[in-house]
């Protein structure tokens, strides 16, 4: 007696000569070919459309003359680095860079701090208050700028910060620090309350437990407000333009405008500086870039 053993693999029959080959069923959430190009094009308009702003900067910038903006067809029969050579050498450049680099980095540094004591202490401790805390920071921001000008002017002439960078960073912050506590709020809120105790039960107190359990978890996050803090204090022209008086403390927004006169504009040198201003802004992306995505979505996840 003889036993025959089928192979797994062949127990499904075959199609015959007059069976209708089988659809393929598509998987939830799987796109069909037309739906991929749809999405891929759009990607590569949506692209297109914030890199164009850029690419025509840089382009502007090579153009010899200040009124080339007017022409640019004939902007590349000309095309020249000389607006660069000029911006760095016969301007205050590099006293934009050394000021901006300073606010930007004490507007990062404490901004960063206070917004996550801030929005770990609402995340994780009941206290009076606590919720309109949060809404007393989102209302700081409904005030025009045009408004706080004045008052602030005064009371920073009071405290002896007229032409200071503390005054700048302390403005910075104000504005900054309300959306970055939401921000890390949120994203403290994903974290499981298990580490805190843990932290305790191992004897951390809660500001070693925040330090040294809590921020290393929160990294993504603590990436997404630096990079908002630091572009924050880098393009703000406001304060900036009404609290510096020494020319040497000029950030980039406000030596931008020694390029502009009353009857005249420097369009080609101004088109130059604002693409060498993108440098370090692109290098502080680049640095924070591995985090950045994560912490962006991750913040909105609860709470």
């Amino acid at each position: 007696m003889s036993t025959t053993t089928l192979d797994k693999t062949d127990t499904a029959p075959a199609p015959g000569p007059g069976t209708a080959p089988r659809r393929r069923v598509r998987r939830r959430g799987e796109r069909g070919p037309l739906g991929t190009a749809l999405l891929h094009g759009g990607l590569v308009l949506a692209g297109l459309v914030a890199l164009a702003p850029v690419a025509w900067l840089c382009y502007l910038s090579l153009g010899p003359d200040k009124e080339d903006y007017l022409h640019p067809s004939g902007i590349a029969g000309k095309a020249t680095f000389a607006n660069y050579s000029y911006v760095l050498q016969h301007t205050g450049f590099f006293d934009w860079f050394r000021s901006t680099m300073i606010v930007a980095l004490g507007t990062t540094l404490i901004g960063v701090f206070v917004a996550a004591t801030t929005g770990y202490a609402v995340s994780r401790m009941r206290f009076p208050g606590y919720k309109q805390l949060m809404w007393v920071l989102l209302l700081t921001q409904a005030f025009p700028i045009a408004i706080l000008i004045v008052p602030m002017y005064e009371i920073f002439s009071d405290l002896g910060l007229i032409d200071t960078y503390w005054s700048l960073i302390i403005i910075n912050c104000s504005t900054a620090v309300p959306y970055s506590a939401w921000l890390l709020k949120g994203y403290f809120d994903t974290i499981p309350f298990e580490i805190d105790e843990a932290g305790r039960v191992d004897g951390l107190s809660p500001f070693g437990t925040f330090f040294r359990l809590i921020l290393p978890l929160a990294r993504p996050g603590l990436a997404v407000a630096a990079f908002y803090n630091f572009i924050t204090a880098v393009g703000e022209v406001a304060f900036a333009t009404t609290f510096l008086l020494d020319d040497s403390k000029y950030t980039f927004a406000v030596g931008l405008q020694t390029f502009v006169s009353e009857h005249d504009a420097q369009w080609n040198y101004m088109a130059a500086t604002a693409v060498l201003i993108a440098i370090p802004v692109t290098v502080f992306f680049y640095l924070v870039q591995k985090n950045l995505v994560t912490g962006l979505t991750a913040g909105g996840t609860k709470g």
